[in-house]
């Protein structure tokens, strides 16, 4: 059974830094590409971050140059470093495996995790 542990979250002033954990099991992890979502009150979620089983990584637009996504495969776990937060990062972040299809990313579970939460004050 897949399972998916999201952590790290917390309370920041705009400008400051947090590291996400996400611990996956159930799943071959060094096969998958994995990804960091986020959902923001009253808006869908968002793929913000990406890394393939290569370690090539692509990120939304929004946190491009302030977000780095990492993967530690001995471990089965995922990072997302944010620096320079900003209140609009404000959102309960998840992450997913991800599968490719016509060039898009697609979350490859459909049950995601607690996810765990993101709140930047201004």
């Amino acid at each position: 059974q897949v399972q998916l542990v999201e952590s790290g979250g917390g309370l920041v002033q705009a400008g400051g830094s947090l590291t996400l954990s996400c611990a996956a099991s159930g799943i071959i992890f060094s096969i998958n590409a994995m990804g960091w979502y986020r959902q923001a009150p009253g808006k869908q979620r968002e793929l913000v971050a990406s890394i393939t089983v290569r370690g090539n990584t692509n990120y939304a637009d929004s946190v491009k140059g302030r977000f780095a996504i990492s993967r530690e495969n001995a471990k089965n776990t995922v990072y997302l470093r944010m620096n320079s937060l900003k209140p609009e990062d404000t959102a309960v972040y998840y992450c997913n495996a991800l599968r490719l299809s016509s060039g898009n990313y697609y979350p490859l579970f459909g049950s995601w995790g607690q996810g765990t939460q993101v709140t930047v004050s201004s």
